[in-house]
């Protein structure tokens, strides 16, 4: 596929999927009952529901600084959240959540160098907090599967969890990550690459604690998202119990990291289908599931001002004057 057609599609793509599924959802469920909802909200939960959820991103800083001296690199704090934040901000591009650790990642590569550590940090902290979403999502249907009885819950969690260990074994052993790398023998540097990336990843192995401990801020922040959307559905005047919440919302998460404009379309039938399951009308669910769009965006929109307001002097250009306009002194 010729490059500018393969830019094209990519761009394309989530665009398409993310309005398909809306126009699917709105097909499904009355769009005026979402709207009755919505506006009929209690703005003391939804204020408090969108400062959580913008908070929740700077435990994702923290996770992601740990591992980042975990591999051995020296990242300022503001450094750290100025590149992250940008990285949130192009999650309201047509690309997936995975696009965005490469926006990140070039970008804090431009001020430290070492590529290879960066993104082998960035790939551990997404690792972590998959492994993160896994491991709640397990004890809380431990805990609550005697209130959700549906099949497709149980699968979910099943196929995530052998994934997440699927991909912990590949990347932490040598010979089976060496042996998938032969399939880029006609690409040497992009091999080089990855075998770097894998070395870097298995730095980790005598550091376990900073692993565990990003791991736990990992499962604090699934903690923290599912309080969030239950202060949202309260905000809707809906008592739901947290519990579901903490079952759905590690589910969901996965979902939103196909590609798509924020999540956006995939958040929205996630929520849909899982929140009936447990007496929830598809409107209310929704609706729930388009407030949550809405903190994306902003939460997105404030992290490109946080970005802007904190970049330092020698980023800014300013205009040069042309000396031959320049008045000699008189």
């Amino acid at each position: 596929m010729p490059k500018g057609l393969k830019e094209a599609f990519s761009i394309f793509l989530p665009c398409f999927l993310s309005f398909a599924l809306l126009v699917w959802l709105f097909m499904t469920i009355d769009y005026k009952h979402i709207w009755q909802a919505v506006k009929g909200s209690d703005m003391r939960y939804m204020s408090l529901a969108g400062i959580i959820f913008f908070l929740i991103n700077f435990l994702i800083v923290w996770r992601w600084r740990i591992l980042m001296k975990a591999v051995g690199l020296k990242a300022g704090r503001l450094s750290s959240m100025r590149w992250f934040f940008l990285g949130l901000f192009c999650n309201l591009a047509p690309i997936s959540t995975v696009g965005s650790d490469v926006i990140r990642g070039l970008g804090l590569a431009q001020e430290l160098g070492h590529k290879p550590k960066i993104f082998a940090s960035i790939v551990l902290d997404r690792l972590s907090g998959f492994a993160g979403i896994v491991i709640l999502a397990v004890v809380a249907f431990l805990f609550g599967h005697g209130i959700i009885e549906n099949k497709l819950v149980i699968v979910a969690i099943t196929i995530m969890g052998v994934v997440s260990l699927a991909v912990v074994i590949v990347l932490f052993s040598h010979r089976i990550f060496s042996f998938a790398c032969k399939a880029f023998a006609a690409w040497p540097k992009i091999k080089d690459n990855l075998m770097r990336l894998h070395f870097d990843i298995v730095l980790l192995k005598g550091k376990q604690k900073n692993g565990w401990e990003a791991i736990f801020i990992s499962i604090a922040a699934q903690v923290v998202l599912a309080v969030e959307f239950y202060l949202t559905a309260r905000g809707m005047h809906q008592k739901i119990p947290l519990v579901y919440f903490i079952i759905f919302s590690p589910i969901v998460c996965v979902v939103t990291a196909l590609p798509s404009i924020g999540g956006l379309g995939f958040r929205e039938i996630g929520w849909v289908y899982l929140l009936p399951l447990v007496g929830v009308s598809k409107e209310m669910a929704g609706g729930l599931s388009l407030i949550n769009s809405a903190f994306t965006i902003i939460a997105g929109l404030l992290g490109g001002v946080f970005y802007v307001t904190t970049l330092s002097s020698r980023r800014v250009q300013y205009p040069q004057t042309d000396p031959s306009l320049q008045r000699s002194p008189s």
